[in-house]
């Protein structure tokens, strides 16, 4: 059963960072290409960034582009999300997915 759980969101002022983890299991984590989506409220989901099964291949949204970095530790089956400089418009819950598969969502509040 695939399971992937997030980790590491909560309150952060304007321009402070965060760091988050997406624990997978499950599957052959290095064989799959990973990605970080997000929902804010009262909106849609949107693909935040995206790295590929060996980490060499990576995209961001332009909205994230500069101070977002996704990496994953492929030995620790284990995605990770770092955030700096955040926004406002940054509140969201964040999810880390594979394929249709996805978390239960971690929140992230950017507010002073």
């Amino acid at each position: 059963e695939v399971q992937l759980v997030e980790s590491g969101g909560g309150l952060v002022q304007p321009g402070g960072s965060l760091r988050l983890s997406c624990a997978a299991s499950g599957f052959t984590f290095h064989n799959y290409g990973m990605y970080w989506v997000r929902q804010a409220p009262g909106k849609g989901l949107e693909r935040v960034s995206s790295i590929s099964a060996g980490g060499h291949s990576i995209t961001y949204a332009d909205s994230v582009k500069g101070r977002f970095t996704i990496s994953r530790d492929n030995a620790k089956n284990t995605l990770y999300l770092q955030m700096n400089s955040l926004k406002p418009e940054d509140t969201a819950v964040y999810y880390c997915a594979m394929g249709t598969f996805r978390g239960q969502g971690t929140q992230v509040a950017v507010s002073s």
